[in-house]
């Protein structure tokens, strides 16, 4: 379940990406962004804290395994980093295979995507809700991450990006961002790496704000993982 990675390891990036030029008032490298992102992160834990140590005691208690299950993402710079997330797969399950499941129609049909006894029941609950990525809040204090972003990616992504490798690699990735919350999600891949791209060129704090709330919405209504 866990990778056998360096942290904080450099990715290449590919070919035809060139070099990063973001603008300086991107809220993804902005000081006062990243502050606002430690300041919540640190309140977000505190304030959830009893939620997290309820969703722990039910994993452990009905899903045997880990409770959290890291996996190695893309973070800004191309740097590899230890993505935490609460475990949803059953013990023995591929870390994989939710990335894998979720972009399948990009690629041939494969059965074993599209098993759901993969998940364990509490994990499909914390998936549809999105509650499996409340341990992210830790990646964002620790600078890993940002409240809103680009979603992280795995390294076997990167190609898919082609150009716009370098705009994402120019923030970091967030536990929200557009296209969670896009109403969209089943546009397809392509549709994602533009509302990526989008983001990273165009948005403001107070985008940041927008999304955040609706985020809220997504999960009250849990209309899927984040």
């Amino acid at each position: 379940m866990s990778d056998k990675i360096a942290p904080r390891r450099m990715i290449p990036r590919p070919p035809d990406g060139g070099p990063c030029s973001p603008r300086a008032d991107q809220p993804g490298i902005s000081p006062a962004k990243l502050l606002f992102d430690k300041l919540f992160a640190a309140v977000a834990l505190l304030a959830l804290a009893p939620v997290m140590a309820v969703i722990a005691i039910l994993l452990r208690l009905s899903a045997p395994g880990p409770v959290l299950c890291p996996h190695t993402r893309i973070g800004k710079g191309g740097r590899a980093f230890r993505c935490f997330k609460f475990r949803t797969m059953r013990k023995g399950g591929n870390a994989r295979l939710a990335w894998q499941a979720e972009f399948r129609a990009e690629g041939p049909k494969n059965p074993t995507l599209d098993q759901p006894a993969r998940a364990h029941r509490i994990g499909r609950f914390l998936r549809r809700t999105g509650l499996d990525e409340l341990p992210q809040f830790w990646n964002v204090l620790i600078g890993d991450m940002s409240v809103v972003g680009p979603r992280p990616i795995f390294a076997e992504e990167a190609v898919k990006y082609g150009r716009h490798f370098t705009e994402y690699c120019a923030v970091r990735p967030g536990i929200t961002g557009a296209w969670q919350v896009s109403g969209r999600r089943g546009d397809g891949y392509a549709e994602r790496i533009a509302l990526d791209s989008d983001y990273v060129r165009n948005a403001s704090f107070l985008d940041d704000l927008r999304i955040m709330l609706r985020t809220v919405g997504v999960v009250l209504g849990q209309r899927g993982a984040m």
